[in-house]
Parts: C-alpha cells; structure tokens; sequence
C-alpha cells in the first residue's frame, strides 16, 4: 500500500479563475465551514448563468422517453 506524503503540494501561487469571479477566495475552518470573500449569492448566480445542471437535464430527457412512450 503506498504511503500518502506528508509534505503539502508543490503547487504555489493563486489558482485561474473566471474573470466574473476574480479576487475570489475560498477557505474552509476548522469546523468545516465554508468561508468566502465574495457573497455566495454572486456565485450561485455566475453557477447557474455558466455551468450546466445534469440532474435537470437528465429528468428532461426522461420525461421526453416517457411522453414518446405512452404515444
């Protein structure tokens, strides 16, 4: 079984991030509480306008097998 380091990763810097989202920070406490600089309401805002939500469009597509079905 391999041995997992110790030692923190090599990468250093700042990560890319979406030019909307620039200067956002996000950390999380030792009670494993998410904390952000930026309000949480912009970023689900940047989620829903960017990235595509799989669990509605796999319902869609399932609605749509159905709807043909019973034709």
């Amino acid at each position: 079984m391999a041995k997992k380091s110790d030692k923190p990763s090599k990468k250093q810097g700042k990560p890319r991030v979406h030019k909307d989202l620039s200067g956002l920070e996000i950390s999380i406490n030792q009670f494993g509480e998410i904390k952000s600089n930026m309000d949480i309401e912009k970023v689900n805002a940047f989620l829903d306008k960017n990235v595509e939500d799989k669990k509605l469009t796999e319902r869609e597509e399932t609605l749509k097998k159905r709807k043909k079905n019973k034709k």
